[in-house]
């Protein structure tokens, strides 16, 4: 699944270029250090904005094609920020035939974000993985640290109006 640019304008403080610029600097030089940069990066914002992929490419003297490249191979990073409340929807192939497509598409239309994609006031953001590991239950979703299993669209404004 690619991963989509972020809607929600970027605001790093000096503070963290500074950390970022440390990393960039102890790193410079040394062979793959595109990846452990960017692991860096992701702990200081939270996720890999192209204002900081840019930093980066350019602070590594590497091409931004080969930081986004990292960057949206590997599931570990993200384009965008988790919201306060982060919601995953299993597409697994059990959750699937059983609806999830149907559940993060309602979502989508209550909340106004597609998955991968946070809301604007930071609320929530919407990812859909492969398995979350509770097959039993599907379709399911998390909300943080809460499961929802054996969902139906119309159980999802009810869920989410807990979390307004």
């Amino acid at each position: 699944m690619r991963k989509s640019i972020s809607k929600i304008p970027f605001n790093g403080t000096e503070e963290q270029k500074a950390k970022l610029m440390a990393a960039i600097e102890e790193n410079k030089g040394v062979p793959g250090a595109v990846m452990p940069v960017l692991q860096v990066a992701q702990e200081i914002y939270g996720y890999l904005p192209y204002e900081v992929q840019l930093m980066i490419a350019e602070g590594l003297d590497v091409p931004m094609e080969e930081v986004y490249g990292v960057a949206t191979f590997y599931s570990q990073f993200a384009l965008s920020p988790k919201g306060k409340y982060h919601i995953s929807v299993c597409l697994g192939t059990a959750c699937y035939v059983k609806g999830s497509g149907d559940v993060v598409d309602k979502i989508s239309e209550i909340l106004g974000i597609k998955a991968e994609e946070c809301s604007m006031d930071g609320k929530f953001s919407l990812t859909a993985c492969r398995c979350i590991g509770a097959c039993g239950l599907a379709p399911v979703m998390t909300i943080n640290d809460d499961v929802y299993g054996r969902l139906t669209v119309d159980m999802i404004p009810e869920i989410l109006a807990k979390y307004q």
